[in-house]
């Protein structure tokens, strides 16, 4: 590998799955994944094994599933964490990566740990070891090294390598740092440990975006010698988020001559449709003007600006669009096209779907065909994702009537079905609200037994036209403080919105009740 290559360490479906609301299921897990591994991410870390039964399936279906990148697991320094990684990443065989971290900063050993630094270094060297049983690839992290004494900081890493660590990941845990300090930390890590000088063992950073410079710090960190980034697709993450994935990779590829050539191996054309998919699956929006995915990144409204665009593309654009997936769609579909187009239109977009799935998608097709003149790439893509995104439906909508306006109380009829065994329950009922929408979410708490929240709503025009099929997303508190993420997507706002809730719903049926184990503090 070519001492410049920078290695891209994507950990959406770890890190960026920890942001409050954004938890996904194992199909959206894995459409993810593949999404990933079609933008050629080095690494994906699909999970952390331990903390749960869906976590550890997740992890493990990924590795079996998805070729290419090496797939990670994270785990503490815990014997029980450590097998339960190398189980999970097992069938990904040479690709897998045991991903072990423990907390050095002062801070963190003193009052969260209440251990000595020899404690720690011997913690430490044990986690390596026993995950070199089951994989050659191990990174570990300092957790909060950031604020770790460099010094102490410098004996982990010899430490960790000598005993069979290949990376060692350096995280600003609660997004500590500031680009010139951090970049001296890396150069001082890099002088003085020399096993990151010959390349026997490669220095990675995980920065987080409390103060807005997680992007900076890992592009100074580059600069300093670390040689993998660990970031999120649409910057997503715990609290603030982590690196933006898309801006990191084309700072560096946009930027060559101040980065002194450094390049990665992505593919960046699948950028866009990694953000989008991301935002779809996770119900975390991307801002309108995010840099790079956002829909205002390459919008210009100034008669200036404009000019100059119409005249030499670079006079105000420092990239082109195209080279991050942003381009025309491709002819939409309509109601007379058939099944073969359909699925030739699935497999170009990237969703590997079997014959039973391509017939139920090509029914939700034709449905939506009746109801408007095109169907667009995006239209396609959220009928997919919401089949995609189907849980176990405890509750199924058979019928919605809302009657509402400026003189009359919004009143909404809903019917559900609920399946018991062979036999099919029919329950309805009506409720008032302080709108229709309202009104449809109170009738199916009604019928369900439940007491949702709504913490947040947001909806969308998934296409262009005024017949555009529309998407809600929402966020719903049953009162255990878990925010639970519903989807749902029709031509009518008021029945997207009801599909949506009963999603979330439906989640919380099958998984909230049950209990979920807290997930730990992680770098």
């Amino acid at each position: 590998m070519s001492k410049n290559r920078v290695l891209i360490f994507d950990t959406t479906l770890r890190d960026g799955e920890q942001c409050p609301g954004a938890s996904m299921n194992l199909r959206e897990k894995l459409a993810v994944a593949r999404q990933l591994g079609a933008l050629k991410v080095d690494v994906i870390e699909a999970g952390f094994p331990v903390i749960s039964d869906g976590d550890f399936a997740a992890v493990q279906s990924i590795a079996k599933q998805i070729k290419g990148p090496q797939i990670a697991g994270l785990a503490r320094c815990v014997p029980k964490d450590i097998d339960a990684a190398g189980a999970a990443v097992k069938p990904a065989g040479k690709r897998g990566r045991i991903h072990v971290f423990l907390a050095t900063s002062k801070i963190h050993r003193e009052h969260k740990l209440g251990k000595a630094q020899d404690e720690i270094l011997r913690l430490a060297v044990e986690g390596v070891k026993r995950a070199r049983k089951y994989v050659k690839d191990v990174e570990f992290s300092p957790e909060d090294g950031s604020r770790t004494e460099p010094d102490f900081l410098v004996e982990i890493c010899k430490s960790v390598v000598k005993a069979g660590a290949t990376t060692v990941n350096i995280p600003d845990t609660v997004g500590w740092a500031v680009p010139d300090e951090f970049g001296d930390l890396i150069s001082h890590l890099h002088e003085n440990v020399p096993e990151f000088q010959t390349g026997k063992a490669v220095i990675s950073v995980h920065c987080h975006n409390d103060l807005g410079l997680a992007v900076a710090n890992s592009l100074a960190a580059v600069r300093a010698g670390a040689r993998q980034v660990e970031c999120t697709v649409n910057g997503i993450g715990e609290r603030a988020g982590n690196a933006a994935m898309e801006e990191v990779v084309m700072a560096l590829k946009t930027r060559k001559n101040f980065y002194r050539g450094f390049s990665c191996g992505l593919d960046t054309k699948e950028i866009v449709k990694a953000s989008k998919l991301v935002a779809r699956m996770s119900g975390l929006g991307v801002q309108r003007s995010k840099a790079i995915v956002g829909e205002n990144a390459f919008a210009h409204s100034s008669g200036i600006h404009q000019d100059g665009i119409l005249k030499k593309r670079e006079t105000y654009e420092i990239m082109n669009p195209k080279h991050v997936g942003w381009g025309k769609t491709e002819l939409p579909l309509t109601k007379h096209s058939g099944r073969a187009a359909v699925a030739a239109r699935l497999k170009h977009l990237g969703f590997k779907m079997n014959a039973e799935e391509i017939n139920s998608i090509f029914a939700k097709f034709k449905e939506i065909g009746d109801k408007k003149k095109f169907v667009y790439d995006d239209d396609l893509a959220a009928l997919v994702e919401g089949h995609i995104t189907t849980v176990p439906e405890t509750w199924a909508l058979d019928y919605l009537n809302v009657s509402t306006g400026n003189q009359t109380v919004p009143t909404a009829t809903v019917r559900l079905t609920k399946k018991d065994g062979k036999k099919t329950q029919v329950e309805q009922d009506a409720s008032i609200g302080d709108g229709p929408v309202d009104a449809s979410l109170k009738a199916i708490d009604r019928i369900s037994k439940t007491k949702g929240t709504l913490m947040d709503y947001t909806i969308r025009a998934v296409s262009q036209g005024k017949d555009a099929l529309g998407e809600v997303t929402l966020k719903v508190d049953f009162g255990d403080g878990d925010l639970v993420v519903g989807k749902g997507a029709s031509t009518d706002i008021i029945e997207a919105s009801a599909r949506a809730y009963l999603n979330a719903v439906n989640r919380y049926l099958n998984n909230g009740r049950k209990g979920r184990k807290r997930r730990h503090r992680q770098p």
